[in-house]
């Protein structure tokens, strides 16, 4: 009898109902919070199982909840809050042309702001493409974001990326790449300088669980392990590539955050829409990283609420209400709820900061685009193409220069 090739598909697609009946979750608090300098092949119930801290009645409980105070919640919830809100404005704005692309983050918001949040000011973050709410946690400003997305005349990178490419070197926040994978090994490398320079900085890296399929990823979790660089490597579960399941990257197999094991590396699984044990998680790796242990591969389970990009229509790949019938909920209504049942929130508070902050988001936008947009000048002046690319420009460069000075 011949062998029989296994062609790994999506749980449902379009017109199905939707089925989760196989995420097994285990209750919030029932994994032990180890040793930060435990060995890596004893990481495996992290890595299989998945770490949660908020209960059903919206508590935190168990040994990974990380005791944060009041005031840092609700910094964490306006910063998800603010990050949703720009998402919604600027996909409306391409709807009207007034961009090119965009790509939000709706649902994994809990991820980029929890994690950054514990990570210290110096550590550098190579993001993905869905990480837009690293840049607002760290307080680059809206308008400069705007500008980037529109390509105009404040646009910092001058044209030079696509749309939601930032970059900026005193956020610590890498210049995104479009060949996906490449932030792994940028970051293992990054953070071996740093450990060479003894500055105590660590180095943070975001792939989607798409992209763990491509070389880079094996090349960073070999190249950190050997040298035991500081380095956290996240693989972003949302479910989804492009138009692709998980399944096509192995998920069905095992967790993603179990391949870190074969490579002498601490593996955990998060509850991505867990903003407590997203920051407890990473927390304890970045303290491991600072005190030479070395690498950690975290895997954080969450779900692509939207579209992958103003490209793509998942309609076409997965069911329409997928997403409301996620299992582990919308970051923003958990993280609020918890501040609720500790009596340091309300709805009317709530409702308060989203209209504060919807006004923030349109008081940016007005100023972005009143620098241009899309179809709409000024855009940036010619000669910003000689700019920021060479120390000294060459001789070729020079010439082509002074030719277009003299046309204008």
């Amino acid at each position: 009898m011949s062998a029989k090739l296994h062609i790994p598909t999506a749980p449902c697609r379009p017109g199905d109902e939707p089925d989760f009946s196989a995420i097994t979750l285990p209750a919030a608090g029932e994994l032990a919070r180890p040793d930060e300098m435990v060995a890596a092949d004893t990481t495996r119930e992290l890595s299989f199982s998945m770490i949660r801290v908020l209960d059903e009645q919206h508590q935190a409980v168990g040994p990974w909840s990380p005791a944060l105070t009041p005031a840092a919640l609700r910094d964490g919830l306006r910063h998800i809050l603010l990050t949703r809100l720009y998402d919604d404005r600027m996909l409306r704005m391409q709807r009207q042309g007034k961009m090119s692309f965009y790509l939000k983050c709706t649902g994994e918001e809990a991820v980029s702001v929890a994690q950054c949040m514990a990570l210290e000011d110096g550590d550098m973050l190579f993001p993905t493409y869905r990480q837009q709410a690293l840049l607002v946690t760290r307080g680059y400003p809206l308008m400069d974001m705007m500008c980037q997305c529109l390509s105009n005349a404040g646009d910092r990178l001058q044209g030079r990326q696509m749309p939601v490419m930032y970059s900026s070197d005193v956020h610590k926040f890498f210049s995104i790449s479009g060949n996906l994978g490449t932030q792994f090994s940028q970051a293992v490398g990054w953070a071996m300088a740093a450990e060479y320079r003894k500055t105590g900085d660590i180095a943070a890296a975001w792939v989607g669980e798409g992209t763990s399929a491509e070389a880079d990823f094996h090349y960073a979790l070999t190249f950190s392990a050997v040298y035991r660089a500081p380095v956290i490597l996240n693989v972003v579960n949302n479910q989804w590539a492009i138009s692709t399941s998980q399944n096509i990257a192995g998920g069905e197999q095992n967790p993603f955050a179990a391949r870190a094991i074969g490579y002498g590396i601490p593996g955990l699984r998060v509850d991505g829409n867990d903003f407590l044990a997203v920051f407890a998680a990473t927390r304890w790796a970045a303290n491991r990283a600072r005190a030479g242990g070395g690498p950690t591969l975290i895997e954080l389970y969450t779900y692509r609420a939207a579209a992958h990009s103003t490209s793509d229509d998942p309609a076409r790949y997965r069911p329409s209400d997928e997403w409301e019938r996620w299992p582990l909920g919308d970051p923003i209504t958990r993280l609020k709820q918890h501040l609720i049942a500790r009596g340091e929130w309300s709805e009317a508070q709530h409702e308060q900061l989203q209209a504060e902050l919807a006004e923030t988001v349109q008081h940016a936008w007005q100023k972005a685009i009143s620098l241009g947009t899309l179809n709409e000048g000024p855009r940036p002046p010619d000669a910003a193409m000689f700019e920021h690319v060479y120390k000294d420009l060459p001789p070729h460069l020079l010439e082509q220069r002074r030719q277009l000075e003299a046309m204008t």
